[in-house]
């Protein structure tokens, strides 16, 4: 088992940036594709980013390309989800995922945290 706590979320101006982070805890973190997702109401859950068990592969959705920096750091067993330049549609609950599979599915990934929701007003 892999327990995921997501943070960092909260309210936010629009142009504000926020960091959000993912703690793991339980199996080895390192040997986990590590994705965050979000989903807002009335819409699918959707990719945001993800990145490969070494950081040195990510992957960005179009949405949030070049406003957004995915990283982790092994060493602490956390992946963050750095966002800049925020806009009234990344509102939504944003959630960090892991899995094994290199993968935009969110059905790939095997542990989910309980989500951190992320509010951007104008």
């Amino acid at each position: 088992q892999l327990q995921l706590v997501e943070s960092g979320g909260g309210l936010v101006q629009v142009g504000g940036s926020l960091r959000l982070s993912c703690a793991a805890s339980g199996h080895t973190f390192s040997s986990y594709v590590m994705g965050w997702f979000r989903q807002a109401p009335g819409k699918e859950r959707e990719l945001v980013a993800h990145i490969n068990w070494s950081g040195s592969t990510k992957y960005y959705s179009d949405p949030v390309k070049g406003r957004s920096t995915i990283s982790r750091d092994n060493a602490k067993n956390t992946v963050y989800l750095q966002m800049n330049s925020l806009k009234p549609e990344d509102t939504a609950v944003y959630y960090c995922a892991a899995g094994l599979t290199w993968s935009r599915a969110d059905t790939a990934y095997d542990y989910w945290g309980q989500g951190t929701q992320v509010t951007v007003s104008s």
